[in-house]
């Protein structure tokens, strides 16, 4: 290609980018706030969200007699918040793009707050963190990851131990359905 070709290729590759971008940016539907910006989420609401997820589980796990899903539910709601906190294992997923990117703050810090909900981040993770930004010698970093580690264990034997209570009490039909459902392994 001559050179005035490779320029041209350029400027309407940079033209496409800048107009996509500011097409993207001139998303102005109103929020619940009366802003611009994110989209208008309808008045969510968790624990209805939660609720359906419930009703979900129960029809899926073709429980009838609502006292012996009175029983069983708790037990679900134990899987459940396990495999929440243990998927949360550090600084949250926010962390996986970069500290602060796209915001210019802490995504996971800021997580935490935004969903009050939302499983804390374990201390380990934590300190492991700021070791790691600080710079220190390789030996605080490794105790550090060390206990990390037996933190992230003890959140997966918590899960684990959810998970076999709940399995004690399905049948084999419902043990595969709640394995679908991704309740058990």
């Amino acid at each position: 290609m001559r050179m005035n070709q490779r320029f041209a290729v350029y400027g309407m590759a940079a033209a496409l980018c800048f107009s996509v971008g500011t097409l993207a940016a001139q998303d102005t539907t109103k929020t619940d706030s009366g802003n611009t910006g994110r989209r208008n989420r309808g008045n969510f609401d968790p624990a209805q969200f939660q609720q359906r997820m419930m009703d979900n589980i129960k029809t899926r796990l073709a429980f009838t007699n609502d006292t012996e899903w009175a029983a069983v539910q708790p037990l679900v709601q134990k899987v459940m918040d396990a495999r929440r906190d243990s998927m949360t294992q550090g600084g949250g997923f926010g962390r996986m793009g970069g500290r602060g990117a796209g915001n210019g703050g802490d995504n996971a810090a800021q997580g935490a707050d935004a969903r009050p909900n939302a499983p804390k981040p374990l201390p380990e993770a934590e300190a492991l963190q700021k070791l790691v930004d600080d710079k220190v010698p390789a030996a605080e970093i490794k105790t550090a990851l060390e206990k990390y580690r037996a933190a992230r264990k003890d959140r997966d034997a918590k899960l684990t131990a959810a998970q076999d209570a709940l399995r004690k009490v399905l049948t084999v039909r419902q043990e595969a359905e709640a394995a679908l459902l991704g309740l058990v392994p």
